[in-house]
């Protein structure tokens, strides 16, 4: 056991018996063995700090870049251009801080930003109350699905079989420890089937918009059966569909969630990311989290203050509806001067870029005989059926310099590839991939 790790190897035997993965290395199995470091690094001893980095960066040649390939894959994580003026505003030094802006006397900077944010995203979304963010999409979620069994004191929860499937699996943890129940509504070619005979007990209906297989939803029929359940009504929405799309505020939708990452964060290997939740001003009494308010000072002047945190800490512990006790400030005074620089306008040629180049992908795809996209209305991502499996297929593409996707193997689609276009998609980027999945699949 290496001399910096601080467990015994009486803790990591629990842990594992606990896990029932048994063994350690279980934890590991999802990385493909080719990838495991099996030994230590060979670095010689003795070396200077400077050659040490000389060594490193020998090994770090090995690894193929982002830039080497033309990405297709999404999958929640989406590759947008970040213009320069969104890095180098959020990057100024008095957003940086290790501590909550408890005294406002001396944090009105970044109060201010971050009520800006929750301004944004209030319009972007027409709904009344958005907090001050939380850890990512997933946890927005779940934080989200608490707060519905809190208002309606009950612990059974609808969740669309189209929500990413990794939220759902965060969910499913956290449920185990809340109690509440998780009941699945269907998909059926690739929508979900707002039909259930369950009708006791149930707080929320938790439906994507767009679901993870890029269909957009019908939004209308998930509020005509949330409201003939007396439940709220929870979407995971995608904040660039929001350009194109209508928003969920304008559905009666009760609490909105997002993974904000596409609003001018890095994809970072999968974090840390940004959780946006957002609801009716009925419910700013059960938001996770802080509200950041303004006010008058004793000058008549405009003041910012944490008005009001929810956690566990600052209530009587009875009262509280979540122990969530930070938020993601630098990611979401990111997320504001991408909104800020994109401006209305901007935003809708954004998404009509991204719907432009996935129609005119699927369409191509289409024409391949072995082909088949599912027939539903998609925005920027979908998914189509392939005669070979998609493992194969995306592993093959990466020879000819094509990340060609997401295979949904794992979820039960063996054969089907989810495929994701952006801004960055040339008319030349897709003729290319096309002609070469045609080379593959034939």
């Amino acid at each position: 056991m290496p001399d910096f790790v601080p467990h015994t190897e009486a803790d990591f035997n629990e842990m594992v018996q606990f896990l029932e993965i048994y063994e350690l290395s279980n934890l590991f199995s999802s990385i493909p063995e080719n990838l495991r470091l099996t030994e230590p690094l060979k670095i010689p001893n003795g070396i200077s700090e400077f050659e040490v980095k000389q060594e490193i960066k020998k090994i770090a040649s090995k690894n193929k870049y982002s830039e080497d390939f033309v990405s297709f894959a999404g999958f929640g994580s989406y590759d947008h251009y970040i213009p320069a003026v969104t890095k180098a505003l959020a990057s100024q030094s008095e957003f940086l801080t290790a501590y909550t802006p408890y005294q406002p006397e001396v944090a009105q900077g970044v109060l201010q930003a971050l009520f800006e944010y929750q301004s944004l995203i209030n319009r972007l979304t027409a709904l009344e109350v958005t907090n001050a963010s939380l850890y990512d999409g997933a946890n927005a979620l779940s934080e989200a699905v608490h707060m519905a069994c809190i208002i309606k004191s009950k612990q059974t929860v609808l969740i669309s079989e189209g929500i990413h499937p990794n939220w759902r699996k965060v969910l499913s943890t956290v449920a185990f420890g809340t109690g509440h129940k998780i009941t699945l509504l269907p998909l059926k070619d690739g929508l979900t089937q707002f039909e259930t005979t369950q009708t006791n007990d149930i707080s929320a209906v938790v439906v994507g918009y767009p679901n993870y297989l890029g269909a957009i939803e019908d939004l209308d029929n998930a509020k005509v059966l949330a409201d003939s359940l007396n439940a709220l009504l929870i979407v995971a929405y995608d904040p660039i569909a929001l350009g194109l799309l209508k928003a969920p505020g304008h559905y009666g939708v009760d609490i909105a969630v997002c993974e904000g990452q596409p609003l001018g964060i890095e994809m970072s290997f999968g974090g840390p990311y940004l959780g946006v939740l957002s609801c009716k001003f009925d419910y700013i009494r059960r938001v996770p989290g802080r509200i950041v308010g303004k006010t008058i000072d004793q000058d008549g002047k405009d003041a910012y203050v944490t008005t009001l945190r929810t956690r566990e800490q600052d209530i009587r512990r009875e009262k509280a509806s979540s122990n969530v006790c930070t938020n993601q400030t630098v990611l979401a005074i990111q997320a504001a001067i991408q909104l800020c620089w994109l401006g209305p306008s901007g935003l809708r040629a954004l998404a009509g870029r991204c719907l432009s180049a996935a129609n005119y992908l699927k369409k191509k795809l289409s024409a391949i005989k072995a082909v088949k996209a599912l027939p539903v209305h998609t925005f920027r991502e979908f998914s189509v059926d392939l005669p070979v499996s998609a493992d194969d297929f995306i592993s093959e593409m990466l020879n000819y310099g094509y990340l060609a996707g997401v295979s949904l193997g794992p979820y039960g689609f063996l054969n089907r590839v989810l495929l994701t276009t952006n801004e960055k998609h040339t008319k030349q980027d897709i003729d290319n991939f096309v002609r070469v999945t045609e080379r593959i699949l034939k």
